[in-house]
């Protein structure tokens, strides 16, 4: 009779045990849910973030949209002139070239070009000086903006009288310069520049830390479930314990 009376009693425990058990189980499939959930929140926060820096970062502009000198930009050409300043050292010319915006509007602008890479021009610089009547294709050209120095700034004042046409002419002087030329040229002998950007660096690498944690997650290695699961574990117990002792003193 002792005997059984012992595995009955022990049966008893078991079977008080496993409400406990069970409650915890779904305790811990509850906050991996909602971790998962948390994660792939900030996923998708990081993702888009990411995706707006790198989308700016590699972004082209119109010249007359350009805000400093780190926009990568671009002009398109619809008439050029000659050179009309001439670094030798670096076989860089210095050109008025002309823009024709949708609306029919044209602008007048400064560029710097390799004088290796005329013949690139020619076809638009002989139908701009009317050597020829064949009408050749817009040429877009791209680089970064360069502020003018008084140098360069000195000689198109000068020499824009002999490319602007007389009735379109407007005179240039030092006070209006920047209103009618802007106070750049665009440098056509850089290539796009690929920076580092380190908040597109910490923002990936913040992702990377995420999308590794979720997984964990989903794997049940994820150490923040685990210290939340056996907080709570921890908690269960106190409060039955607790609830034992009441029930006892009730007695």
């Amino acid at each position: 009779m002792d005997d059984k009376k012992v595995v009955k009693i022990k049966t008893q425990k078991l079977q008080r045990r496993k409400p406990i058990k069970k409650e915890i189980d779904e305790t811990r499939f509850a906050i991996k849910m909602f971790m998962c959930l948390v994660y792939l929140m900030i996923i998708t926060i990081l993702f888009v973030c990411s995706y707006r820096i790198f989308e700016e970062k590699k972004e082209v502009v119109p010249w007359s949209d350009v805000e400093t000198v780190e926009d990568y930009t671009y002009i398109t050409i619809n008439k050029m002139s000659e050179k009309f300043a001439y670094y030798q050292d670096t076989n860089v010319g210095i050109h008025f070239v002309i823009e024709k915006e949708s609306t029919g509007l044209w602008h007048t602008y400064l560029i710097a070009i390799n004088e290796n890479d005329y013949n690139k021009y020619k076809a638009i610089i002989d139908y701009t000086y009317e050597r020829t009547t064949t009408i050749p294709k817009p040429i877009k050209v791209y680089g970064y903006p360069v502020i003018t120095n008084d140098e360069i700034k000195n000689l198109a004042i000068k020499n824009i009288k002999n490319f602007v046409p007389a009735e379109n002419e407007v005179q240039i002087t030092n006070e209006n310069y920047d209103t009618y030329l802007t106070n750049s040229y665009l440098d056509t002998t850089r290539s796009k520049e690929n920076k580092f950007n380190i908040i597109l660096f910490i923002s990936l690498l913040l992702l990377l830390i995420v999308i590794v944690l979720l997984i964990a997650t989903i794997f049940n290695k994820d150490k923040i479930v685990d210290n939340i699961d056996e907080k709570l574990e921890e908690d269960i117990k106190v409060t039955k314990k607790i609830f034992k002792k009441n029930r006892k003193s009730r007695k």
